[in-house]
């Protein structure tokens, strides 16, 4: 981690030089690859000392329902239709393949936790309360998140946010919450 320090984390601007870069980096790195972005979001980009870009993060709308967050947090349906827009999600996230820094992962979203709040206040008028993301647990451990303090709420059912009539078939993911404030939950049920 020392070679690596200090990291410079930017926040990824429309129209720059940075997310031509982000944008490539996620399509040919992600294992979902990358597509356009809608609604409120922030696109992250962290280097290296020397420059060289180390990893990409992305945080977008967060999932309109899922059962294990909405009743961790307490929502009905009026609450979370009316407070959404108070959590995001780490849709992205991405250590590039050639960097192998022990706990650069955690070390990142812990970063990125740090920042978002007043990122997104700047950015868009309004603050943020909580981080969530959603981890496939075929394939990976969630380790990462666990290491930066995320919170396990459970896991989801196996569909997707298309799946209106209960037959499609998605990967199960286990849910992730980062609270952002001790009293997160009193703002998104207010």
């Amino acid at each position: 981690m020392r070679d690596l320090r200090p990291l410079r984390v930017s926040i990824v601007n429309p129209g720059s030089a940075d997310l031509l870069l982000f944008n490539c980096l996620l399509s040919r790195y992600h294992y979902l690859g990358h597509r356009n972005t809608v609604g409120e979001n922030i696109r992250y980009l962290v280097r290296d000392r020397t420059g060289r870009p180390v990893g990409c993060a992305l945080f977008g709308s967060a999932a309109w329902k899922c059962a294990a967050r909405d009743a961790w947090i307490g929502w009905d349906r009026g609450r979370r239709e009316a407070n959404l827009g108070l959590l995001t999600n780490n849709t992205r996230f991405l250590v590039l393949p050639w960097v192998t820094v022990p706990h650069l992962a955690s070390h990142l979203l812990a970063t990125l936790a740090r920042r978002i709040r007043a990122d997104w206040q700047a950015k868009y008028g309004h603050p943020i309360h909580a981080l969530e993301t959603f981890v496939e647990s075929d394939r990976f451990k969630g380790t990462c998140y666990q290491a930066a303090n995320w919170l396990w709420l459970g896991k989801t059912q196996g569909r997707t946010r298309n799946d209106r009539n209960h037959c499609i078939r998605a990967a199960v993911k286990d849910v992730y919450l980062y609270p952002l404030s001790p009293d997160f939950r009193r703002e998104l049920c207010a």
